[in-house]
């Protein structure tokens, strides 16, 4: 590692594949926990001899060999690694300190240390002791897809047929006219949308999970997933508890249309003309939610699946098997494919598009029906958060003077005034030190949180602190890796005070 892209992460302090070990009297049994915990989540990188705010102070010299050899023995003693684990400790030179480097790859595998795994959550080591949670370790370390799961006493029987001339005909419509499952059998049908296969390890055939998720009766699905649910809410005026709720239990298929009726239900549309023509914004956004929480959950996980309606806000949250942790843009986007034979399903009858396309879209018509940018948060449990504003209209097509004005011209003129609307509530409720900050990384997208604690004035727990209330906020995101990403600014615009 260079000297440049350890100063970096110095600046930037700890996360979730940075960690700062002090080491003054040796390595301690925490050093393993946090190595253990990086195997076990998306790797890492682990530095002995600096402090916890990022204050290098070295391991003894003369010590710092004997350390290394001890580190490695460690960790391939499979009385205290489950399973070991190689690594090449690097012993670096920094302002005159030795710190030792310790890259720690992500594993295959599910590690223990003396017994006990750890899972890294933002920047601390967490033992993990529910069976649920231990499971969707497992799960995310598997190379296999869920919803391939071979149920072979599974059959016909178990499956809502009536379902499959509704699919035929929504194929058809998205098709233009024509569509190969128009002329299937139901049998055909199935067996060419992936839903009825074999088990290569096993040679089990039968009707998969994705079958019995989309098609199955109610009784079948809670019977393979029974804490399968979707937990539709409205918290508007009953923050705490909620306004309204809808639980929803049933196939994929009728679940996506429940939830779009939740939201025509609660969600106002907005008028908006897009190339001349009328389009539904919130069917729009509804659309996108409600599609990727159907398509791309994790359905063998316990966690609830929710969509929440509140009065600045909606969200959706469900389990996910996660590659990395983070925050989504469209330029950061690298499709991933969760559940591939559901989301083809779902893209055969219209309900979703293209890998990736419903993060653009989110992001393209969410500024048309609130004004702000939607957040996208990757994790063990993926979110999509879309801002609501009920006071502000985007109206496409204006006439002003008797001239319409063209698509663009309206659009740049009406998010100019949206803009400075947006930022001035959001600077109403941020702090001196966080207009600072938001001011400067705007000068500056790559300047590092040791920079902005010198030109600032405050230790760099401080600005670590306000930062993340800013990304908290959504007015701040880190974009690409640790050692050479930048900040971006999100719905902000710089005020005058």
């Amino acid at each position: 590692m260079d000297h440049d892209t350890f100063a970096s992460m110095l600046a930037i302090g700890e996360t979730v594949a940075v960690e700062f070990k002090r080491c003054g009297n040796g390595i301690e049994h925490d050093v393993y926990e946090s190595i253990c915990a990086f195997l076990n989540r998306f790797g890492g990188d682990l530095f002995m001899g600096v402090s916890d705010d990022g204050a290098v102070l070295g391991v003894p010299e003369k010590a710092a060999p004997d350390m290394v050899k001890n580190f490695i023995s460690m960790i391939s003693n499979p009385a205290n690694f489950t399973p070991t684990v190689y690594l090449a400790p690097e012993l670096l030179r920094y302002e005159g300190c030795t710190v030792i480097h310790i890259h720690v790859p992500p594993s295959a595998e599910v590690h223990s240390y003396k017994r006990v795994i750890y899972d890294r959550v933002d920047d601390a080591d967490v033992k993990v002791t529910a069976t649920a949670q231990i499971a969707s370790m497992y799960i995310r370390k598997q190379n296999i897809f869920t919803e391939k799961k071979i149920y072979p006493y599974a059959s016909m029987e178990d499956l809502r047929l009536d379902l499959l001339p509704q699919v035929r005909q929504m194929a058809v419509n998205h098709a233009g006219g024509r569509h190969p499952w128009e002329v299937m059998d139901d049998q055909e049908l199935l067996m060419s949308a992936g839903l009825y296969g074999t088990d290569i390890a096993t040679g089990e055939k039968g009707y998969n999970l994705a079958a019995i998720l989309l098609l199955g009766k109610d009784d079948v699905i809670f019977n393979v997933c029974p804490t399968y649910e979707t937990d539709g809410l409205v918290r508007k005026v009953n923050v705490d508890r909620y306004d309204d709720r809808e639980i929803i239990r049933t196939n994929l298929i009728e679940s996506f249309d429940h939830l779009m009726e939740f939201t025509r239900k609660h969600l106002p549309d907005k008028f908006f003309l897009e190339d001349e023509n009328r389009v539904s914004l919130r069917n729009i956004l509804a659309r996108e939610m409600v599609s990727n929480t159907l398509m791309h959950r994790e359905f063998t996980s316990s966690y609830a699946a929710k969509f929440v309606i509140g009065s600045e806000q909606m969200f959706t949250e469900n389990a996910s098997r996660a590659v990395k942790e983070g925050f989504i843009t469209p330029d950061s986007l690298e499709p991933n494919p969760k559940n591939p034979i559901i989301a083809s399903f779902f893209r055969n009858i219209g309900r979703a598009d293209r890998l990736g396309s419903g993060v653009r879209n989110l992001f393209k018509y969410s500024k048309f029906y609130s004004g702000a940018d939607p957040v996208f948060q990757e994790g063990d449990v993926f979110r999509i958060i879309v801002p609501l504003n009920e006071a502000y209209s985007f109206d496409q097509g204006m006439v002003h003077g008797g001239i319409v004005e063209t698509s663009a011209k309206t659009s740049a003129k009406t998010s100019a005034k949206t803009s400075a609307k947006t930022s001035a509530k959001a600077a109403m409720c941020l702090t001196e030190t966080e207009r600072m900050i938001l001011r400067s990384v705007k000068e500056d997208p790559r300047i590092t949180q040791k920079e902005l604690a010198e030109l600032i004035g405050l230790s760099n727990s401080g600005i670590r602190y306000a930062m993340k209330k800013l990304k908290e906020k959504g007015l701040l995101i880190r974009n690409g890796p640790n050692r050479n990403g930048g900040w971006q600014l999100n719905g902000y615009q710089q005020d005058n005070r």
